[in-house]
């Protein structure tokens, strides 16, 4: 499935003519819903630890040997790509550790989707920019990256238990507020690795 999904991507861009940034965008959602199945289809780490290796050196040769453009071909520099099966696996074996599905899920999806609305969002409507280190980040972007990390963490929170707690509510938003400022004071695409562990932080600090 992840092979396919890099396998659309790739096409996209070389007879599509999709821009990059739209089919690196989709590799970065595909990869986080497609990841959402570890912990129902594979029984332990060592089976994650192997995948997600796999992958990380398909995508160290795929920078460079200069193949999968659909996702490498960006003309600024970022690690995102590869720090992205780094932190799919610390993220799962968090969940081992604790056992609960939202350890997982939230950070997962967080990034998956939250981190590209985020982008998305402040190339469409660029309201007030600012610089963090060289790259450039929206105020607006942000705004949307944590409405959309406190909508996605609120759900899973109220799948998982009874309805929010105050409690459970300050952590949510905690949660969303943290996690799109690191987005905003990332760069080169280690928010890729810091998103998800500001959330496992402000969930371990909730706890």
């Amino acid at each position: 499935a992840f092979l396919s999904l890099f396998a659309i991507s790739e096409w996209l861009y070389v007879k599509g003519k999709v821009a990059v940034e739209i089919t690196r965008k989709i590799s970065h959602i595909g990869t986080g819903i497609l990841t959402l199945a570890f912990p129902v289809v594979l029984t332990n780490h060592w089976e994650v630890l192997i995948l997600c290796s796999s992958f990380l050196i398909l995508l160290v040769l795929s920078i460079r040997f200069e193949f999968l453009k659909g996702i490498n071909n960006v003309e600024r520099t970022t690690y995102g790509s590869v720090l992205y099966p780094v932190a799919v696996y610390l993220v799962y074996l968090v969940y081992v550790e604790t056992g609960n599905l939202g350890h997982f899920y939230a950070p997962i999806l967080i990034l998956a989707i939250s981190d590209p609305v985020a982008a998305l969002v402040g190339r469409r409507w660029p309201l007030i920019p600012f610089s963090v280190a060289g790259e450039t980040k929206t105020v607006a972007g942000s705004v949307a990256f944590s409405l959309s990390a406190f909508f996605i963490t609120g759900i899973i929170w109220m799948m998982e238990s009874e309805p929010l707690s105050v409690q459970s509510i300050f952590t949510v938003l905690a949660i969303a507020l943290s996690s799109a400022l690191t987005e905003a004071l990332s760069r080169k695409g280690w928010d890729n690795l810091s998103i998800p562990l500001s959330v496992l932080l402000v969930i371990w600090m909730g706890s």
